[in-house]
Order: structure tokens, then sequence, then C-alpha cells
């Protein structure tokens, strides 16, 4: 391999890299973008911020929004909105290189089980966080969805007794459980979000009713008192729009690209018991992956082999075939 192609390798790495990085400060970085191009403008219209400082009105659509969830998904569905916008704002956690962790792992359990049978997998796949073999994919381990779908289709490979297809179809009901699992969050930040104008305008129309009351006082105190009635269907609007809505969005994409991660240990693991190479059981679970994400053919196959990108690629030519 020339100098040259080895540099544009390097180059297309630290660009992933440099990707991955970006992407995990996407959501923070959207969000000062969209309060600060709105608080900007808003100045330079000679606004004041003071008038923008109204906690009536936030205590009004928080309260009710933070009211109707409970009503809707109960206490514990407010604490799994809390942390589930906790989690968005770290960025999708299934990266490139998360994809590439699970493969490896896959694959270097699937030659432990052809060199030295399928008992040897036994006490990996029973206790995962004590496998020497896990333990060198973190991102692998500690992700416990994942962990458990392979372990405990594992299991039935190495205890026999079941078909390709009944493998096929048990993990397929799994994934949907966590699927729909993962979907809630979305689900209730959209709720939240189609809500916030409807509270809005409930804060507009107090503050309306409250301007009213002082129909005859100076204009000066009306003025004020109208336009922290308009601050409550601003901000309505605003958080429905700029935080909820997207972050919903946000989430679900997580929450997709979750089920692209389970659907590659599903079609390995298949794969495995249908007795394909292990090379060719993680070749599956690559093509299941999107192409933004997906690693080539041969970044796959040096890396399962353990060998530099310089190295030739006959080896795992000849174990494919």
């Amino acid at each position: 391999m020339t100098v040259a192609a080895r540099a544009s390798i390097r180059l297309c790495k630290e660009l992933d890299r440099l990707k991955e990085e970006v992407s995990e400060m996407s959501i923070l970085l959207g969000l000062v973008i969209l309060f600060g191009c709105i608080i900007t403008g808003y100045i330079m219209h000679h606004g004041k911020i003071a008038v923008l400082m109204q906690p009536s009105e936030y205590i009004i659509i928080g309260g009710a929004g933070l009211g109707s969830v409970i009503v809707a998904f109960s206490f514990k569905g407010a604490i799994g909105i809390l942390k589930g916008c906790i989690s968005i704002l770290k960025g999708n956690p299934y990266k490139r290189s998360t994809f590439l962790e699970a493969l490896q792992c896959m694959y270097d359990l699937f030659m432990l089980g052809r060199k030295e049978g399928l008992i040897a997998l036994e006490k990996h796949v029973e206790e995962p966080p004590e496998s020497e073999v896990f333990q060198k994919y973190p991102s692998f381990l500690q992700n416990h969805h994942a962990v458990d779908l392979f372990s405990d289709s594992m299991k039935l490979v190495v205890m026999g007794g079941i078909s390709t297809y009944d493998l096929s179809d048990l993990m397929e009901i799994d994934m949907e459980a966590q699927h729909e699992e993962a979907m809630k969050v979305p689900d209730m930040l959209a709720t939240v979000g189609d809500a916030m104008p409807a509270f809005g305008i409930v804060a507009a129309v107090l503050g309306v009713v409250i301007t009213m009351q002082s129909i005859g006082g100076p204009p000066e105190e009306l003025g004020e008192k109208v336009a922290a009635a308009l601050v409550g269907t601003f901000l309505g609007i605003l958080l429905a729009y700029g935080v909820f809505m997207p972050m919903s969005k946000a989430s679900e994409n997580i929450a997709k690209t979750e089920a692209q991660y389970m659907a590659c240990i599903k079609h390995a693991v298949v794969a495995y018991c249908r007795g394909d190479s292990p090379l060719i059981c993680v070749e599956y679970a690559r093509r299941n992956i999107e192409p933004e994400l997906r690693p080539g053919f041969k970044e796959l196959e040096d890396m399962v082999k353990g060998r530099s990108s310089s190295e030739g690629d006959g080896e795992a030519t000849a174990e494919a075939a």
C-alpha cells in the first residue's frame, strides 16, 4: 500500500472521529443556536430581556405541563421524561465505533465456539460481566438490552434443540418489546409538545383577565400586564416547536438506531445458529447497518482478524470461502 493510500485511510478515520465528536454535541449546539438567535433578534429590535422574566407564566406553563404528564403517564413517566432528556443531551450513543465493537465481540465469541465447541461459550453467555471476551468491549457490555438479547439467544444455541426459524421469531419478539419500550420517551415528549401551545394560551388568557381587572389603571401598568400575558403564549409555542418536538424526534432517531443495533445482533446469531462461518455471521450483521455508520467489508475483515489495513486479506477470504 502506498504512502498516499495510508495517509488517506488515516484521514478518513480522523474525519470519522471528528464527526462522532460533533454528533455528540449537536443537540446542545442546536439548542444554543435556537435560543441564541431568538434572544439576539429580540435584542436587535430593542427588546428588554427583563420583560421576558415572568416567573408566574413559567409556573403556569411548567406546572400545567408537569401535571398533564403525571395524569397521562404517572409520576414514573415524568421521571422517565427527565431521564430521557438527559440521555438525549449526551447525543446518540450508537456510533460507528459502537457497531464495530459489537461486531468484533460477536466474532470473537463465534470463533471461540468454532474452535473449542459450543460448550466453551456457556460460561461467557451465562455471566457476561465476568467474561474476559465481553470485558474487552465495554460499549457492548454496558448495553444491557443488547447483552441480554445476545446472551439469552446464544444460550438457546448452546443448549440446542431450537431451529433457525424459531430462534429468529423469538429474537424478533424480544426486539419488538424493546423497541416499544424505547419509543415511550419520544411519545411522551411529543405529547407534551402538542400541549405546550395550548398551555401558553391558557397563561395568556389568565394574563388578559388580570389586565381587564386593571383596565382603569395607567397605560404603563396595562402595557406591562399585556406583555406578561403575551410572554406565556411565546413561551408555550417556543417550548413546543423549539424544544419538546425536536427532542422527541432526536429520541426517536436514537430508538431507531438502537433497533438497527439489535437487528445486527439478531442476524449474526441466526447466521451462527444456521452454521455459517464467524466472518459470514458478522457480515450479515454489517449489512443491516445504515450506510452512514456501516464499516466497509475490508475494514470489518481487518478488524476481526486483528491486523492492519496494509496486510493482505487472503486469510479472511479463505475463511469466508
